[in-house]
């Protein structure tokens, strides 16, 4: 057998973590049809079907899965030999909205790794406030965080965050009993949007926790102490998603905004490769 082809192996590890032919195109920086073509080559040299095409997703095959790590193994290995000579170390000082991490904050390093193993992170997570200060005071090189209400911030918008209304699994709301909730406090703009919606669509509420960051609001909801509003991504093991079983309005997507005066090849790179993960 022929030696593998890295660049194909790195293409199928991208396209099932990311689920999306296209997502794995734009950090490659290549094409859709590229990618799909690599693809079908180490298919072919393998004899295996690792990836199931269907018109919306991307999944593994039996096949593919037993195959992924020691892909990921491939590729880590080829690029710490890579980058074996490389004297340049480059620190790269990323802040994140503490709205937006959940349980996949280690695949999201371990993509940015991959990609640059000569890259030095240091990564904040925190409130928005806190985060922007420190962008401003040149303590952190970029930051991803909710679009402020005031629009004044002048940043690039990086992709749309789904948030939704979870409690623990079996949770049920006491009749006659306004819904309890987790919050993040009056200063807190999904707070503003959740309360808003239910006073619109007359629903009675009683704030009952206030804690600073998903997995805290997300640990309420999973104790059953309250329902928390919280991206789909950050919800926690053990809540549920009760806001169609409830009837309760829908939160609208929420914008996520990259903040950063970088514009070096190396640096953008590295900040795409980390919103395209957030995808």
């Amino acid at each position: 057998m022929k030696a593998m082809d890295v660049d194909a192996v790195k293409a199928f590890v991208l396209a099932a973590d990311l689920q999306s032919f296209t997502r794995a195109a734009d950090v490659l920086g290549t094409t859709q049809s590229a990618v799909s073509l690599k693809l079908r080559r180490l298919e072919d040299q393998l004899g295996r079907r690792l990836l199931e095409r269907t018109p919306r997703h991307v999944r593994l095959s039996a096949e593919g899965l037993a195959f992924l790590g020691m892909a990921r193994e491939l590729v880590s290995t080829h690029d710490r030999a890579r980058a074996a000579f490389e004297v340049e170390r480059r620190r790269l000082a990323i802040g994140i909205s503490h709205l937006l991490v959940g349980g996949e904050l280690p695949s999201l390093l371990r993509r940015m790794r991959d990609h640059d193993p000569g890259l030095l992170v240091e990564m904040r997570v925190a409130g928005t406030r806190e985060l922007m200060q420190a962008y401003e005071q040149g303590e952190l090189d970029a930051v991803l965080a909710l679009r402020p209400e005031d629009r004044r911030k002048q940043g690039l918008a990086a992709f749309s965050e789904a948030f939704s209304w979870f409690a623990a699994v079996g949770w049920q709301p006491h009749a006659n009993h306004p819904l309890p909730l987790a919050t993040q406090g009056v200063s807190c703009r999904i707070r503003t949007v959740a309360i808003r919606a239910l006073d619109k669509a007359g629903i009675e509420w009683n704030e009952v926790f206030v804690g600073k960051g998903a997995a805290i609001l997300g640990a309420a909801a999973a104790g059953g102490l309250a329902v928390a509003v919280l991206a789909q991504r950050a919800a926690p093991s053990g809540t549920v998603d009760i806001g169609e079983s409830l009837s309760l309005p829908p939160i609208p997507p929420q914008d996520v905004m990259l903040y950063t005066a970088l514009n070096d090849r190396r640096s953008r790179e590295a900040l795409r490769v980390l919103t395209l993960a957030f995808r």
